[in-house]
């Protein structure tokens, strides 16, 4: 850590500390400040002007940026001006969370220089351990195991290469100077290599700003086990035990548990030594964690992988089972003080469990999700160490903007139980009844992946998600990894009552013909009821068109008000929804949907008798063409469905038509959109002739790059060049088939700014 001016506070009285960070490890953070009677000092850029962190902590800076997004990222990056924020607030110590900062040699530095206190590892601990290859050195002389492979300062793709068949297939190739997974690339052939050497140069440079790489043999089928350790400036180091964190998808976490289901007492003693001679070797003060690989052909094997020099997110899950505070505990270590507690005084207790809720769609292949959250609710769970059996550390609130600059953890569920199953069970309680509306989630994932019997068994590697989501993917079955959760009728009837009363939108940007009219709001008037009733005649119903997830258009017909209506609602057979089947099956119910007064965006939906709670809200589109979205959170279940108006209903019936009667069978749609709001990495030349299946433009976004493919062979009109940023299902390529009679491709389109990702 970095030395400590011994006239500063002692451990435990720091009188005021700045939190370099934001989301949910930011609220974490300030959380324990603020129990510990210490002043917390939040920064922000213009985009978390209103964040929570801002919100909860003591006082709050702006960090100068521009109106970019990569602006917007930058800014909590900028060394000088995060220290200028502690020395303007009179901080006496910096705490960087995790991410960003937290594992920059050059904050440490700038604070020493400026008198203060960084909560972490001093500069040279920091970068021996960042340099992966100089790591593996290191540890490798105190005799700890590391896997197998070959890299070097300097070395080029073309010398990698040649090194590949030492090190042999498959192999891992990873940015020396990186960590989290990012720019990581599994290499099975020969063949594959050099592309792959290409893209992990590009994420490891503009990630880490150092683009050397390095190969490791490739362990099949690993877990991954990680110990907690904590080291003072007196000499003391302990570790608090392991992790298990084997649940990944591309590299990065997705559930934690601890401990690990693998370890024996012995074996968790031996690698906990391990950890601990990887901390002295470095001279480690601070709270670190160790990575190991447990290959599973040889589970009483480990190889040290990386040391993460700071706090991890996965941290909750040691907390639950110790009783400790990490970062009451970093505080006071960077404070001089000694730990106050040794080896014999860490016991393990119970079993906790963790799942990170992200923003994104495992539909779309797990890509980033943006938007507003219309309605959060966690139920009352409380943050922090001390929260048990239940946990939820948040960095979210009703009315966040979720964008794209940003990492898309949005927060962490963690549940505790004297067993296993107890926590297991008690985290997918805790998933089902956290409401989030207006940004998709990952939490229906998370419960199937809970669900799934291997994970329940304690049977995990690296791979089973992967497994999980290609098998789910191949069979097409609801109760796979991915597969999003298709509409209910129930949820049908609630979403179509609630269009119906509810149903007026504002056009967007002040557009022209007045409010859009999805449904009807009937309030106080009776020339408004919209309830159907004709004189001298039975009452008419109300049509509700709701488009799903997958396009499916289901018509509901509401006669009556919200309050007390007949609602016709179609409903699957038993191979599944066919909503424009002539035959499809419908259903007649009694059904009444009425405010709750004890929640915001709360209702009961009365089904032919039967009552139960639903979360219901209301997104307006953004653009003219666009339909509105209900968002609707039922029996742990959260559904998004499409209200178009009579005007988008008509554009898609007319759409329909169209391709009924000129489209061939197996025939593709030649425009290619972006999946998410990004940055343009790589482009194909404008012209160019191109096969389906090739890679037309790569966009990175939330720190990973995603390729967008040709749909079929063609000639490629590109409208986007790198460097430019793109919004979601914004057209980029156009592939015109090599017989569609076009001579000359499309000039590229300029395309305006936008608050896309950087």
């Amino acid at each position: 850590m970095t030395p400590h001016d011994p006239s500063a506070p002692s451990a435990g009285t720091f009188r005021t500390v700045l939190v370099a960070n934001r989301g949910e490890i930011a609220c974490r953070v300030v959380g324990t400040l603020r129990r510990l009677g210490v002043r917390a000092v939040a920064v922000f850029s213009d985009a978390d002007a209103d964040a929570r962190h801002v919100r909860e902590a003591d006082v709050a800076v702006r960090l100068a940026n521009g109106t970019g997004a990569g602006d917007q990222l930058r800014a909590y990056l900028d060394v000088d001006a995060v220290v200028a924020a502690a020395v303007a607030t009179g901080a006496e110590a910096v705490h960087p969370g995790y991410g960003f900062l937290s594992e920059n040699p050059a904050l440490a530095r700038a604070c020493e220089r400026a008198g203060i206190a960084f909560v972490g590892p001093g500069p040279a601990a920091m970068e021996a351990m960042a340099d992966k290859l100089a790591a593996k050195g290191i540890v490798a002389a105190r005799g700890v195991p590391v896997v197998p492979g070959a890299g070097a300062p300097g070395m080029s793709d073309d010398d990698l290469v040649a090194a590949a068949d030492d090190v042999g297939y498959p192999l891992l190739v990873k940015p020396s100077a990186g960590g989290g997974g990012k720019g990581m690339v599994v290499v099975r052939e020969a063949d594959d290599l050099p592309g792959a050497l290409a893209s992990a140069r590009r994420v490891a440079a503009s990630s880490f700003g150092d683009d050397t790489l390095l190969l490791e043999r490739l362990v099949e089928a690993p877990r991954h086990v990680e110990v907690q350790v904590l080291a003072d400036a007196h000499g003391n180091v302990v570790h608090l035990g392991e992790r298990e964190c084997s649940l990944q998808r591309r590299h990065q976490k997705v559930v934690e548990e601890a401990p690990s289901p693998l370890l024996t007492p012995t074996r968790r003693a031996e690698m906990g030594a391990a950890a601990c001679e990887v901390a002295r070797s470095v001279g480690y003060v601070g709270a670190g964690t160790v990575e190991f690989l447990v290959p599973d052909a040889a589970p009483d094997e480990f190889f040290f992988i990386e040391m993460n020099t700071r706090l991890q997110v996965e941290h909750p899950v040691t907390e639950m089972v110790t009783g400790l505070d990490l970062v009451e505990l970093q505080l006071r270590v960077a404070a001089g003080a000694p730990l106050g507690i040794a080896q014999d005084d860490v016991v393990l207790r119970g079993h906790a469990v963790e799942a990170r809720l992200y923003a994104e769609s495992p539909a779309r292949g797990f890509l980033p999700a943006t938007g507003r959250v219309l309605r959060y609710d966690d139920g009352g769970v409380p943050a922090g160490p001390g929260a048990s059996p239940l946990r939820l550390d948040s960095g979210i609130g009703t009315g966040t903007v979720v964008g794209g600059q940003f990492d898309p953890l949005l927060a962490k569920a963690v549940a505790w139980g004297e067993t296993r199953e107890e926590a297991v069970d008690r985290l997918d309680a805790l998933l089902a009844r956290t409401v989030v509306l207006g940004v998709e989630t990952n939490a229906a994932f998370l419960r199937r992946l809970l669900a799934a019997p291997d994970v329940r068994a304690g049977r995990l590697d690296t791979g089973l998600i992967d497994r999980l989501v290609a098998g789910a993917e191949a069979s097409g079955a609801e109760s796979g990894a991915v597969v999003p959760p298709a509409a209910r009728w129930v949820e049908l009837v609630a979403a179509a009552l609630f269009v119906a009363e509810h149903g007026v939108v504002a056009r967007p940007d002040g557009g022209t013909g007045g409010n859009r009219m999805v449904g009807r709001a009937a309030g106080d008037d009776p020339w408004r009821a919209g309830d159907g009733w004709r004189l001298n005649g039975p009452a008419a119903a109300r049509r509700v068109v709701l488009v799903d997830a997958d396009g499916a258009a289901h018509e509901v017909r509401v006669t009556g008000t919200a309050r007390d209506a007949v609602v016709q609602v179609p409903v699957p057979r038993d191979d599944g929804w066919e909503p424009t089947a002539a035959d499809q099956p419908v259903r007649e119910v009694r059904a009444a949907l009425t405010a709750d007064p004890a929640g915001a965006d709360a209702w009961w939906l009365t089904v032919d008798g039967v009552r139960e709670r639903v979360r219901l809200a209301l997104d307006a589109p953004t653009a003219a063409d666009e339909p509105a979205t209900v968002w609707l959170w039922h029996d742990g279940r959260t559904v998004a469905l499409a209200a178009p108006d009579r005007s988008a209903q008509a554009a898609r019936a007319r759409a329909e038509r169209r391709r009924a009667r000129g489209d061939a069978p197996g025939a593709t749609d030649p425009e290619v959109r972006a999946a998410m709001p990004g940055t343009v990495v790589t482009a194909v030349a404008d012209g160019d002739p191109v096969t389906a299946g090739s890679v037309l433009v790569t966009v990175e976004a939330m720190k990973m790059e995603h390729p967008l493919l040709a749909p079929h062979d063609g000639v490629a009109s590109v409208r986007v060049r790198p460097g430019d940023l793109v919004r979601r299902d914004q057209v980029v390529a156009v592939v015109h088939p090599h017989d569609s009679g076009a001579a000359q491709p499309a000039a590229p389109v300029p395309q305006p700014d936008t608050q896309g990702a950087s």
